[in-house]
Formats: C-alpha cells, sequence, structure tokens
C-alpha cells in the first residue's frame, strides 16, 4: 500500500466504490481501503432506477446488465385496505432500469470496475483512527482486519469517508450522528427457495406489504431466493421477543398476517437463518468539513421503505466525487465545495425524509401503535427547518407561511388527494422533477452546480447580464 495518496475512501460498498471510480475516471491517485474481504454479505438488495445514469457515468451499468440479476419492472403495494403499483417502465423508458440484486455479487462488480478504472484498493484492512492537523484530517492509521499487528499509517490531501454505519468520523472523531426521534424499527430478515411469484404488479416487482405491526417486503432474487424481511418498531419487537421467546417467533407470527407474502411461501423452504438489524435510521449533523467529506451511510441512512439506500449511496459518490475533482484542479474553493455537497447531499435526504414519513402517515388504521409511532415530531420537524424543505420539495406552492401548513400541502400533494388516489407515490416521479435538482445553473448553490461533462466536477453560475 501507498504510504500517501491524493484521495483516500474509507469503505469499498456502493458508496466508496462510486466515488473512487468515478475519481479514477478523472485522472486521480485514489487508495480504497476495506475491512472486509469481497465478496461479502450485505443487505439492501432493491435497486432504483435513479442509480442507472450515475453507473453510465461510472461505465458499469452494461456489467451489471450483463450479470444476470433480476430485472425489477416495479413496486407493488399492499398498504392497509389499498393495493396499488409502480411502473418504473411508467417513467419513460421500457427497458430494465433497476434490478433486485445479490448485494455480494453486486457490490463486488462494483468494487472490481474501480479496480480496473485505476484505483489502489485494499482489501482486510481496517482504519483504525484518522489523524487532524487541527480541523483538517490529514492521515489514516491501519491494521490488517485479521491482523493486528500488521498495520501503518497513510497520508492524504482529501479523505471520504464511506465506511457504512459503522461511521468512522461521525462515530469515533466528529461524535456527529444522531439518531431520529422517528424510525425507531427494527428489520428481521431471511431467504426462502421455491417461493411462489407473486402473481401481481410490475415483473421482478418487489412487494412491500403493511400487517398491523409494521410491513413486510418480498423481493425476489435470481439465485432462485426470495428475500421476505419485518419491519417493525423496536418497541414492539423486543416485546414480542419477551412474550414469543425469540426472534423467529417474532417473524412466524407477523408473517402470520400478511396473507399476500404467505401465498407466495406456500410450499417454500426457509434456507437461511433470520438476521435482525435495529437503530438504523439516523444522520450526521455536518456531511463536510476541512478535507473530508462523509457519502453514504457514513453520513446518513433512512428506512427501507423506499428502498432508498444505494441511490442515496450512489448520488452523494457522484456529487463527493464532483466536488472533489473541482477542489483538486483549483476550480473551486474546498469550503465552497464543501458547503455544495453538504448542501445538496442533505436536500435530497431531507426529500426521502419527508416521503418516507407521509408514506408511513398514508396508513389508514391510525389506531395502530406502529404507524402513529412514525410519524414526525415537532422537534424533528424544527431541525428539518420544513419551510425551507418544502419549498424545495413541492413546485408550484409559494408563500408558505408555518410548517404546519406547508406539511399538510404535502401530504395532500403526494397522497394525490386530488384524484382521489390512495397511493402516497403517485406524484413521487413529480415530486423527483424538482427545481432543486443540481445539473442546471438556475439551481446553483451558492453560485456552484453539478457538471457531468466535459469532465465531471462543479461550475460557476455565470453572473446575470
Amino acid at each position: 500500500m501507498r504510504e500517501a495518496t491524493q484521495i483516500l475512501i474509507i469503505g469499498g460498498g456502493p458508496a466508496g466504490s462510486t466515488t473512487a471510480g468515478l475519481l479514477a475516471q478523472e485522472g486521480f491517485q485514489v487508495t480504497l481501503l476495506e475491512r472486509d474481504r469481497f465478496p461479502r454479505y450485505h443487505i439492501g438488495e432493491s435497486i432504483l432506477p435513479s442509480c442507472r445514469p450515475i453507473f453510465e457515468k461510472l461505465g458499469v451499468w452494461e456489467k451489471i446488465e450483463a450479470h444476470g440479476f433480476q430485472p425489477k419492472g416495479g413496486a407493488y403495494f399492499a398498504w392497509g385496505p389499498e393495493e396499488w403499483e409502480v411502473r418504473f417502465t411508467d417513467q419513460g423508458s421500457d427497458n430494465t432500469n433497476a434490478f433486485q440484486v445479490v448485494r455480494s455479487e453486486f457490490d463486488q462488480i462494483l468494487l472490481d470496475h474501480a479496480r480496473e478504472l485505476g484505483v489502489e484498493v485494499v482489501e482486510g484492512v481496517t482504519v483504525r483512527d484518522v489523524e487532524f492537523d487541527g480541523d483538517r484530517a490529514v492521515a489514516a492509521q491501519w491494521q490488517e482486519t485479521k491482523n493486528a499487528d500488521t498495520g501503518g499509517r497513510i497520508t492524504f490531501d482529501q479523505l471520504v469517508d464511506a465506511s457504512g454505519r459503522g461511521g468512522v468520523l461521525a462515530t469515533r472523531h466528529l461524535h456527529s450522528r444522531r439518531f431520529h426521534d422517528v424510525f425507531r424499527n427494527v428489520a428481521a430478515w431471511s431467504y426462502w427457495r421455491n417461493a411462489r411469484p407473486l402473481g401481481k404488479g410490475p415483473d421482478g416487482a418487489i412487494a412491500v406489504c403493511s400487517v398491523p405491526n409494521g410491513w413486510f417486503w418480498a423481493i425476489p432474487l435470481h439465485d432462485g431466493t426470495l428475500s421476505v424481511g419485518l419491519v417493525t418498531g423496536r418497541d414492539l419487537f423486543n416485546d414480542g421477543r419477551q412474550r414469543l421467546g425469540g426472534i423467529q417467533a417474532v417473524y412466524d407470527e407477523a408473517l402470520a398476517t400478511c396473507p399476500t407474502v404467505l401465498e407466495m411461501l406456500d410450499g417454500a423452504e426457509r434456507v437461511a437463518d433470520t438476521k435482525v438489524e435495529q437503530d438504523y435510521s439516523y444522520v450526521s449533523e455536518t456531511f463536510a468539513g476541512p478535507g473530508y467529506l462523509l457519502t453514504g451511510d457514513a453520513a446518513c441512512f433512512l428506512d427501507p421503505l423506499l428502498s432508498t439506500g444505494v441511490h442515496l449511496a450512489t448520488y452523494s459518490g457522484m456529487l463527493a466525487a464532483a466536488s472533489i475533482s473541482s477542489v483538486l484542479r483549483g476550480e473551486v474553493g474546498e469550503d465552497q465545495a464543501g458547503h455544495f455537497y453538504q448542501t445538496v447531499y442533505r436536500h435530497a435526504y431531507e426529500r426521502l425524509l419527508v416521503l418516507v414519513s407521509v408514506f408511513y402517515e398514508s396508513y389508514r388504521g391510525k389506531d395502530y401503535h406502529f404507524y402513529n409511532a412514525q410519524r414526525l415530531t415537532g422537534d424533528e420537524r424544527d431541525r428539518l427547518h420544513l419551510q425551507a424543505a418544502f419549498d424545495r420539495i413541492i413546485t408550484g406552492i409559494a408563500d408558505l407561511n408555518d410548517a404546519e401548513h406547508a406539511y399538510q400541502l404535502v401530504q395532500s400533494h403526494l397522497h394525490g388527494d386530488t384524484s382521489g388516489d390512495p397511493n402516497p407515490l403517485n406524484n413521487l416521479n413529480r415530486v423527483h422533477e424538482m427545481k432543486q435538482s443540481p445539473f442546471h445553473p438556475d439551481n446553483a448553490v451558492a453560485g456552484l452546480y453539478l457538471a457531468l461533462h466535459p469532465r465531471l466536477g462543479l461550475k460557476h453560475r455565470e453572473p446575470a447580464a
């Protein structure tokens, strides 16, 4: 391993691999340190179409397409008394633009592609500490994951923390991670073989099905298994585990209340132990600082409901690569680039936070504790600066005088109340086509906007004539 590098990336998941590959394409020297040795298991198997343009820019889309993953035509929702579907072909393309993926294979493709682009990838290495010169990150101390006696030190000009939920900078150094007042949930999941097809919704769709104390996902994978996961409240989960005697019993009891998924599992065999994660909904107070950026799950994670994890990882990776490229080329100042990165990434994250919250609140069984617990509290809304956030989210709404009124307006907009459609995602496409897109000079953040061509970076908006 080098003892010095232009850019050090901690973590080889989608955020780290995307950032590293894009920076290598721009001609920079990049070193990526990954704690595990790939392939390695990871949850988060349902990929959104928003990732495709980033993978095309990275030059890895054709590899993903050729691998044989399950094409994902959209999503099917059984949410309380309503059922609906979201077809990705409705977004203007008849081609496959999303997949259900086995993450060990998907992440391996991305990491190997970064390596082919010239990134120095070192696996089996843990970053033990990050050194600061004042407020500036300047070096990292590392050791082999399975041999603590072997280690070293590497200096860098720029650091990207893509270390996932572990969050090297946020949890060990900045102490900036804050868990949400809402979405204090637990996910418990397993894998089944010989499951029946969904029989509803688009081909290869993820099924999202509510139950009284939470909801299930069902994701068909190309290896012949079906990923089936329960999301429920942390307190509900812990009470059930004590009452029933274990994790598996909680999973099985909830499954018995989900007819759509039960029908799929009729005659199927569970082929893996049930896995559990909790306390996964959080945000760092800062995404950027002198010499460093936080990407993907190292900066924030929301909730599995709308399958946004890989989207946020790759989107933040692209933003990070553009910001660092322009800093190292001397096109923008580091403070300017950091402000741009943090503002745009946080806006994207807050938009999804609102969408997930409104989706939960659309559940019509208001007497169920789980769904009431997903409501944004007044404190959470205050922290989000909702008036500004909703002004960015909703087109055509002006003069928002108070946050509570704005929240009611966004609920009405997303629920499609004017059409009577119960689907809270029926205007999702419109929400994603907001004026807040960072790719146009009219949407510049402190005078900067994102450019993909002729090279990736940040551009200055020309002053008005």
